[in-house]
Parts: structure tokens; sequence; C-alpha cells
């Protein structure tokens, strides 16, 4: 059993940590739009406070726009409201010369964008399904059209399904690639797979990424297209897939490798998630994204990870955090 790493007293007591994201002053309640981004930031600044006696947080990228005046941050604002917002609490840390949490702007920027990190995947071996990458402002051509019976249609830089929708015919994804530009984001356009998610969750130890157990989002129907409102619990999900632990040995031994391989693209990025579609009737598996600085509810991918190798929702956390400023030299 692995044992999850520990912070100094001298780090608890001295350090100023400060913690920035959308709902961390929030009650904890779910959110209109948010959904459970608002318990899950909340719950993340209870651990913190019980962490670092010095715990500062803030809701906005405002607090970074001067000194803030603390040792560290952890930027948790994924979602600015923008494009390429996940880029912003980084480079406004690189400005001020403060050390964060997390990979640096131009690796956010890379797994933020699915077709670059497609591109890297592919070129070391990776599979991945064909896809189009349509650019906001640029031609919508047919031409560069993957061929399938059935096609995703999301942003090219979405999280959470946040703007998916399916198509069976070109009329079809050339509108909703038009929507999506319409609303000032690139679009990503692939066939859609059968089967269910893989979700390897992926930490940083002793300087190496460290696998922790993989999660499946069993899907009831494999050719279900899962939801930003789903994804947020906005809407039942009536039992259109749980999350479980993934234990197809064989495939896992294929997946664990791509994982590590992908890994050594981003290092060193303190935690991400690697997600790949597995069919569980041919065992066919590609990758779909990768996520750093992802989510880390304790009722998502990474919480449940953590209770199958024994650890609290606390230890996880101290961990992520102990690692990434032993790397920054603060401890």
């Amino acid at each position: 059993m692995t044992a999850p790493l520990k912070l100094t007293d001298k780090v608890r007591k001295d350090l100023k940590l400060l913690f920035i994201a959308k709902h961390a002053l929030s009650g904890g309640g779910l959110h209109e739009t948010d959904g459970n981004h608002s318990p899950y930031h909340h719950e993340m600044k209870t651990i913190l406070e019980g962490l670092f006696d010095k715990l500062q947080v803030a809701t906005g990228y405002e607090v970074l726009f001067t000194d803030p005046g603390v040792d560290f941050v952890w930027p948790m604002l994924n979602r600015g409201g923008f494009f390429n917002s996940e880029m912003l609490c980084p480079l406004l840390c690189e400005r001020l010369g403060v050390p964060y949490l997390g990979a640096n702007p131009i690796l956010r920027g890379l797994a933020d964008d699915k077709h670059l990190t497609k591109l890297e995947a592919r070129t070391r071996g990776v599979p991945t399904c064909d896809w189009a990458v349509y650019r906001a402002g640029a031609p919508v051509e047919l031409e560069r059209c993957p061929k399938a019976d059935r096609y995703v249609i999301k942003p090219n830089n979405s999280s959470a399904s946040w703007g998916i929708g399916d198509a069976t015919d070109w009329d079809g994804v050339k509108a909703a690639v038009l929507r999506i530009h319409a609303e000032g984001h690139d679009a990503i356009v692939e066939p859609f797979m059968n089967g269910s998610d893989v979700e390897v969750p992926v930490i940083t130890m002793h300087g190496a990424p460290f696998v922790m157990p993989p999660m499946l989002f069993k899907q009831a129907d494999p050719a279900h297209l899962r939801t930003h409102a789903e994804k947020r619990d906005l809407v039942a999900r009536e039992e259109k897939y749980t999350l479980v632990p993934f234990e197809a040995e064989t495939a896992w031994e294929t997946i664990r490798a791509h994982t590590l391989t992908l890994a050594e693209i981003f290092r060193p990025f303190d935690f991400g998630r690697f997600e790949f579609r597995f069919n569980e009737a041919t065992g066919e598996v590609n990758l779909l994204e990768v996520n750093l600085q992802c989510n880390l509810w304790s009722q998502k991918v990474y919480g449940r990870s953590a209770v199958l190798m024994g650890w609290t929702q606390e230890e996880l956390i101290e961990t992520i955090v102990a690692e990434s400023l032993t790397r920054h030299g603060q401890m």
C-alpha cells in the first residue's frame, strides 16, 4: 500500500497559500448553472483550512492582478467564462513570480486543446479516433470531416462535455459546428465510439507520475451520449451510467502504458486525468482527452480512486500539495 505524503509542521504553520476557486466561498449547495462544482470547491476550501493555518481564499482572477503577498497559489479557475481561460491563472502567477500548483501555461493550453493533445498521442503511438478541428473564423469544410455513421461535435476546449452534441449527417455536423463558433469557440468533430469511459487519475509522487486505480463510467447503454447537465448533477441521470472500479485486466495493461506515455508529454503537472473510450464488446481502446488540474471532488474519479488505495480525501489533497511544494523548493 502506497503511503500518502505529509506536510511538515513548519509549512502547515507558516506557509501562506492562496486558494482560488469560483465557488470557494459558497455554502456548498448545488449551483443553478455550475451544479456540483459548488460543493466541490467548498469541500476543497474546508480541507485546505485544516492543512494551512494561513490559508487565503479568493474567487476571481483579480486577486492576482497585483501581488497578493502569498508564498504559493492553488488556482482552480479552470472555467473562467472566456476562451482559453485555463491559462490565465498560471500566466498571472508567472508574471508575479509566485509559485503555483499545476502545469505551466503552455502545457495547460496543450492539454486543453483536444486537437493538439490528439496530435501528441498519435505521434507517440497512442490510439485515438480520427477527427477534424474547425477553428472559429475558418472554413467549415466537408472534405476534412472523418467518415462515420454518427458524429460527436463539441467545443475543442470544453470541459465536462459543455456544448456537446451529436449528428448523423454533414448538415447536422455543420450546424453544430457553426453553433459552437457563434459562441466564440473552436469545434472538434469525431466519430461516435460505442463504449464506456475509462478514467485514469495520475498524481506526482517523489518526482514521478503515479497512476492511481482506474475508474469506469459504466454505461447502461454504450450508445448514450453523456451530457454536461448529467456530469454536473443538474438533471437526474436515471442510472444511465455508474462510476465503478475498472477491472478489465488485459485492457488495463494497455491503458496504463498509454497513460504513462502521455504523462511524459505534460510533466511536471502535479495531477491530471487521462480518459480513454473502451468498447467492452470488442476490447478497442482510444484516447479521448487529457484533463490537467481536473476535478478532485470526493464524489468523482479522484476521490473514489483514493478510497481504493485506502486514502482519505484529506490525504489525497495533502499529498498533491506537499509534492508540488517540494518541487518548488518550499518544503
